[in-house]
């Protein structure tokens, strides 16, 4: 791996604009919870997302995915040799790489779960599932990255973006992760049915008497399918809570992004049992002045949060994440974990959830006067 040097970083001013744009653009829970992220920590997670955008990108809009692969891991190979290619994401994501001893391992996770998408390989049970949740970000062949780039092996680097080698805390991380990814599939089954996808485990399917094969030919939403998905929401609540242990311990300056992005995610879910779990006719979604609101929580509750909670190993799923974190460099400089006892108020983000609060309210009357105009 390519020893860091900020006078030799890989990626230029342009390149790291470049990735916050496609941030800004692409992605608005990930965008909104950065808004809150220290600037030192921004940097590297727009350019950790960005890589994971143009990979899901390249495998769902080629026409050749076994080639697109096969050049993502060419790329990648260049990129741990510290040769990134010409893309401003290699280059971003080559600095991160080469900075925080990201072990190649994760990567490479990333693209075999690619490739998984693109066998259209389905789960039999929730541990399946769950393989596949630690191993692929983005939105499973529907070109859509509004939300956060979500998986287990992303949690896991941000986890390192962040400083962070305790493999407790990588563990929560990867929690977090699937967390979300098994979020995103709660809320999309009608869309990722229409695509001849389908991510829900075979075998809960089964068990409320519903055939996979004859239900994704004419899919429809039932009182039963909801409840498939109620339990997969609930699978993911478990691992959301699991992992406050991990974000209660961050530093302090690091704490409000990741709880924004922990209850943003969660209130997707929650928009999804509002609508009594029925995400094949209708797909939920959290305005932005929820959101702005939701910016405003997390500040309260990383102030608040002051408990380790109960030790809790890794998913056996994810067993093999922590091995590859183990193997890293030990010589980098961590971000010190702080203990219940040693919370800062930190200056000045108040005021800016504030300020955001009230530019996403003039944003939504905006739109909503807008909406009125063309009608």
């Amino acid at each position: 791996m390519p020893k860091y040097s900020s006078a030799e970083a890989f990626a230029s001013h342009a390149d790291v604009a470049a990735c916050r744009e496609m941030l800004r653009g692409g992605s608005r829970t990930f965008f909104a919870a950065s808004l809150v992220l220290p600037g030192s920590v921004r940097k590297p997670a727009a350019g950790l997302y960005a890589f994971c955008r143009m990979a899901d990108d390249a495998i769902d809009q080629g026409t050749d995915r076994a080639a697109a692969l096969r050049e993502l891991h060419v790329r990648l190979e260049g990129i741990y040799a510290g040769m990134p290619g010409e893309c401003a994401a290699d280059r971003a994501f080559g600095d991160c790489v080469a900075r925080y001893a990201i072990p190649k391992a994760y990567p490479l996770a990333l693209l075999e779960g690619f490739s998984w998408d693109a066998a259209l390989r389905r789960y039999e049970t929730l541990s399946e599932l769950t393989a596949y949740a630690v191993r692929v970000a983005g939105a499973r062949g529907v070109v859509r990255w509004e939300e956060w780039p979500v998986a287990g092996t992303v949690g896991v680097m941000m986890a390192m973006v962040m400083g962070v080698r305790d493999a407790q805390l990588l563990a929560r991380a990867c929690d977090l992760g699937v967390a979300m990814q098994l979020t995103n599939i709660a809320r999309d089954v009608g869309e990722d049915a229409r695509c001849g996808r389908l991510y829900l485990p075979l075998q809960w399917l089964r068990d409320v008497g519903i055939e996979p094969e004859t239900w994704l030919a004419k899919p429809a939403f039932s009182r039963e399918l909801g409840t498939v998905v109620e339990r997969l929401l609930a699978t993911a609540e478990e691992l959301y809570v699991r992992s406050e242990s991990g974000l209660a311990n961050l530093a302090t300056s690091l704490r409000p992004g990741m709880y924004a992005a922990r209850l943003l995610y969660a209130e997707i879910g929650r928009e999804v049992a509002r609508l009594e779990y029925d995400s094949v006719n209708r797909r939920a979604f959290v305005s932005w002045r929820r959101k702005a609101r939701i910016l405003a929580d997390a500040v309260v509750t990383a102030a608040a949060s002051n408990s380790l909670g109960p030790a809790a190993g890794a998913l056996p799923e994810a067993q093999f994440l922590l091995r590859g974190a183990a193997s890293s460099r030990s010589d980098l400089p961590a971000i010190p974990l702080e203990s219940a006892r040693r919370r800062a108020r930190r200056p000045g983000i108040e005021e800016r959830v504030v300020w955001l609060i009230d530019l996403f309210e003039r944003l939504e009357r905006s739109k909503s006067n807008a909406g009125h105009a063309e009608g």
